[in-house]
């Protein structure tokens, strides 16, 4: 006979301990880290490459972390501002976590930095789970997506603090429904702000920029009604390669079958790479 135990909730809570910590450490410095979520190809890319531009314009001390299974693409992109920039390859892993973006900012975020954006692994599903330490959760979804996204990843959507909209000088070519992709937003995470943007076009420039100046001075970020409730036991949905990243389960024998994401596991083999100033 089999015993259950769900390990992922045991995960979660060590992550959020972590993250209450990174959050105290990094405020007190005067840092504030925006955790930046959406789909393989959204164009947050793009969209960040120009806001950290527009930072450095500004004199805003910024820097920019960025999280993928491969490559170091990202980082190169956005080095291109001229802003501190570090690319973290996860080998496979689909999500960043509190420990692990510690760990990788030990000796290496300057210390006057104001501003940490965070490009997290491009997917809606693990993400959505972690808090980073952030002080500013943003989603963002390109109009080629489809206007029921926000429908299809609740738990992403719901948790934003902010919602952002790219690509949208295309809206037009690919039958976007704003007031649809609106009300399904709504619908998820009520009162939460909507902005569009399209990193080509220059439309809504800054206003990413903008919420994290706000966010870091206290300003008060939307809070989702979603964040008071208790974590759910699943993900919305598949990661599209066919394994499963959810649940880890302990049999009776002491076995260990399927995965958590602890920080003592398969981050092991996180390493970073890239760092450009």
């Amino acid at each position: 006979m089999c015993r259950v135990v769900d390990l992922r909730q045991a995960v979660l809570a060590k992550n959020d301990m972590a993250a209450q910590v990174l959050r105290a450490e990094l405020t007190a410095r005067g840092t504030t880290v925006v955790n930046l979520l959406s789909s393989p190809g959204s164009g947050k890319t793009a969209l960040l490459e120009r806001e950290l531009l527009l930072a450095r314009e500004r004199g805003v001390a910024v820097a920019a972390l960025t999280a993928d299974l491969a490559t170091e693409n990202d980082a190169t992109r956005l080095a291109r501002s001229g802003v501190p920039v570090k690319q973290v390859l996860t080998d496979g892993l689909c999500h960043l976590e509190a420990g692990m973006l510690g760990r990788h900012l030990d000796g290496w975020l300057p210390e006057d930095t104001r501003l940490l954006f965070v490009e997290n692994v491009g997917n809606l599903v693990c993400p959505a789970s972690y808090d980073l330490g952030e002080s500013l959760r943003v989603v963002l979804a390109s109009v080629t997506e489809g206007e029921d996204k926000p429908l299809k990843y609740p738990t992403a959507f719901g948790l934003a603090q902010l919602v952002v909209v790219t690509k949208t000088d295309i809206a037009r070519a690919v039958a976007f429904d704003e007031a649809a992709f609106r009300a399904h937003v709504e619908q998820v995470n009520p009162g939460v702000e909507v902005v569009l943007t399209s990193a080509r076009a220059g439309e809504g420039l800054g206003l990413l920029l903008d919420r994290a100046l706000a966010a870091g001075a206290g300003a008060g970020a939307h809070t989702p009604v979603m964040a008071g409730r208790q974590r759910s036991h699943g993900h919305d949905h598949d990661h599209g390669d066919g394994r499963d990243h959810g649940h880890g389960h302990v049999h009776g024998d002491g076995q260990g079958h399927g995965h958590g994401h602890g920080d003592d596991h398969h981050h092991d083999h996180v390493r970073s790479a890239a760092q450009t100033r």
